[in-house]
Order: C-alpha cells, then structure tokens, then sequence
C-alpha cells in the first residue's frame, strides 16, 4: 500500500522560461517570475484552492482548474447526442459551434472560474465585429449562457460564474452598433413562377406545396406518404420531425384539392420514402436527354456508358433543407429575378390567410400557439388602412 503525504506540491522554477511553477493534480501552472511575491502569492492562492477542494490527484478536474476549451468539448458531446432528431444531429449543433467560436478564439485557454461579464461582452463585441446582425447577436450569447448553466447543473462551473453572466443585457434595438436584419417579406407571384419554370419538378412541387399550405421547409422535404392521412376530402399531413416537436406540440398540415394534385403526382410504392428526391430529378434529366438527342442510337456513345461509375457526389433518396435552397437559388438566377429563399413562401401564405380569413384561422393553420408569432409571418394589409384613412380622414 503506497505511503500517504500531506506535503504541499513545491513552487519550482521552469528553468527555460524562468517563470515559476506548480504542479496540481498534473497541470502545470505558471505563476510569473520565479522569486518575485506576486509569484509566491498565486503560490499561495492556488494550494489554498487546492486543498479546499479535496486536493484532487491526477486527472481529477475541479471548477479551479477547467479551462473554456474543457468545459465547451463536454457540452458539444452532450449536445450532439441531445440533439437529435431522427437519429441525426439537428441543426442546432451547427448553431451551437458557430456561437463557440468567438468564444474559443478570445478565451479558449481562460479558466471557467475567471470568466465574468466583461469577457461575455467582449466575445459579444467580436460577433458585432464579425458583421452579426443584432437578433443573431443576441441569440448566440443565449446560446452561450445555456452552455454555463449546463455547466453549473454538472458541477463544472461555479454557480457565481452563471449569476454573472445572466447580468449581462441583450442588445436593445437602435442602442448598439451592431446591424439590424432586414425583415422577411413575402416574395413576389411572379417571381415564384419564373422560378417554377426552371428547377426540376421535385422542387417546383415542393415551392408550389409551400405556398399552397404555408408549411415549413423541413416539413416539406421530408414528406412521405405513410405520414398523409387520405381518407378524408382534404388530407391531413402530420411531419414525423417538426419545429416543436421536443415541446410536445402536434403539427398539422391540411393538403386541399390542389395540393393533393401535387402529392399524387410523387406518390411512391415504398410509403416511407421521401415524396421528392433529387436522384429522380436526375433520372427525369437523363431521361429528357436521351428523349431529345438527335444523334442516332447507333452512332457514338450509348446511353448510360458515358457517366462515371463512382461520381464524388451522388444524388440522394431525399432533399435536406440546405439543398432545397440552394436549388432555388440556381433557379433564381437562372430566371433573372431577385433572389429568395425558399421560407419567405411561409410569409406569402400568412399574408393572404391573414387578409382573407383573419388572424386565428391563420394561426391555426400555420402551427402557432399564439396569434403574435402570427403576426411575425403575416404582413399588415396596408391597403384597408389607405382605404379607410380616404374615406374618414
């Protein structure tokens, strides 16, 4: 059995930098010139905090000596195996290591006991240098606190750490120099119909599906047939991953005459299937292709031995929602029109749900809780307002 000391660990000199040394718990710190009393103080200050936590041996880590870069590698393994959505990370690790950035690069090696306030609004001042808008801006930092508090759950981070940071206001509209962000609008009917006209039939089904049910994005990319409810005259489409789902919230996407055109028109044998995928735009060009060419069949290459056996990149069962923007992107400047993207449709069908029918009919139909997210995606009917003001004013 190994014989037990109460010896302190000793204030050494590191002889090629000349700076003094301690070692706790196998780290290394650095304390300032050997000999001097701001070295023997940090000394000092360092055992005390190390014996009152227990005196940790070696690989032990305490709230003293984890470092930011430490203590944000834990939480992104947490958070990759949190957020989760049909067995793949959401897109909320993403968001999460672009908030880490700033943060890693300014206080990487900081100690989590040392962070405070003025270091969370520096590293907020680097995402205002960075060209962050100020709703961004603010959403990162949310994000950063939340990484804190994880901290303080697992007793990594002194709570005294998180109290501080809370302290720290958002960024008020108009009070910083941070940019403000262009409200989204609806875009333009024709534009979406020049658009239409130049991408491939799996994505104009899912734009005019869009603008048709307001649904999001993600809920239309992932469409699939064992997800419709058809026995009724107007469908019921239920997403098997949504927004909302980790609160608890049901989605439903009600598909009318016009939509379930569209739908039946991509209709499957396999039910689990995505609806719309980019592999058959890709057949459907080929086909068209070989539909259209003039050189007869006998004469130079048959169809099919001219493409690459294993190509870098090959065509998916299904589209995710960055390549379902991307491909409008191409159409928009295929088609010479200002570009959009593909969320401002939700916006469109907001706007004319709420000018025909109200703003509750619209909440219900767009998935909100409340009518003033509702309000968020519906522009104001300016029009009744001018026409009014004529009448009384």
């Amino acid at each position: 059995m190994p014989k037990l000391s109460n010896s302190l660990p000793k204030y050494r000199c590191h002889k090629a930098s000349g700076q003094a040394i301690v070692t706790l718990a196998g780290r290394h710190h650095y304390l300032g010139p050997y000999g001097t009393k701001a070295s023997r103080l940090e000394y000092d200050r360092l055992i005390t905090e190390w014996v009152a936590s227990g005196r940790p041996a070696f690989g032990e880590r305490t709230k003293s000596d984890l470092t930011i870069n430490e203590m944000l590698a834990s939480y992104l393994k947490f958070a990759q195996g949190y957020y989760v959505l049909n067995d793949r990370p959401t897109r909320e690790v993403e968001c999460l290591k672009i908030a880490m950035r700033p943060l890693k690069l300014l206080y990487g090696r900081t100690l989590v006991a040392d962070f405070g306030p003025i270091a969370l609004k520096a590293v907020r001042d680097r995402m205002i240098e960075g060209g962050w808008v100020r709703t961004s801006v603010n959403h990162q930092i949310g994000r950063l606190r939340r990484i804190f508090k994880w901290g303080v759950e697992n007793e990594l981070v002194p709570t005294s750490v998180l109290h501080g940071l809370q302290a720290v206001a958002g960024l008020k509209f108009g009070r910083s120099s941070a940019e403000e962000s262009e409200p989204i609008k609806p875009v333009p009917d024709a534009f979406v119909d020049a658009v239409i006209a130049r991408v491939s039939a799996p994505v104009a089904a899912m734009i005019e599906l869009q603008r048709l049910t307001g649904m999001r994005s993600g809920e239309v990319v992932a469409m699939r047939a064992s997800d419709i409810d058809m026995a009724g005259d107007v469908w019921v489409y239920r997403p098997a991953a949504h927004k909302n789902r980790w609160r608890g919230h049901e989605r439903r996407i009600y598909l009318g005459p016009k939509a379930q055109h569209i739908v039946r028109r991509f209709l499957k044998p396999s039910f689990e299937s995505p609806l719309f995928s980019p592999a058959d735009a890709v057949a459907a060009k080929i086909n068209e292709r070989s539909r259209s060419r003039v050189t007869p069949l006998a004469y130079g290459n048959r169809p099919g031995t001219n493409r690459k056996v294993t190509p870098k990149r090959k065509p998916g069962d299904g589209y995710d929602v960055a390549a379902y923007r991307r491909a409008i992107s191409r159409g928009c400047k295929k088609a010479d029109v200002p570009h959009w993207h593909p969320h401002q449709l939700r916006h469109n069908h907001a706007t004319t749900l709420r000018r025909q029918y109200g703003i509750e009919v619209a909440r219900i139909l767009l998935g909100h809780k409340t009518a003033a997210v509702t309000e968020i995606y519906a522009e104001a009917d300016q029009q009744k307002a001018v026409e009014i003001a004529a009448k009384i004013g």
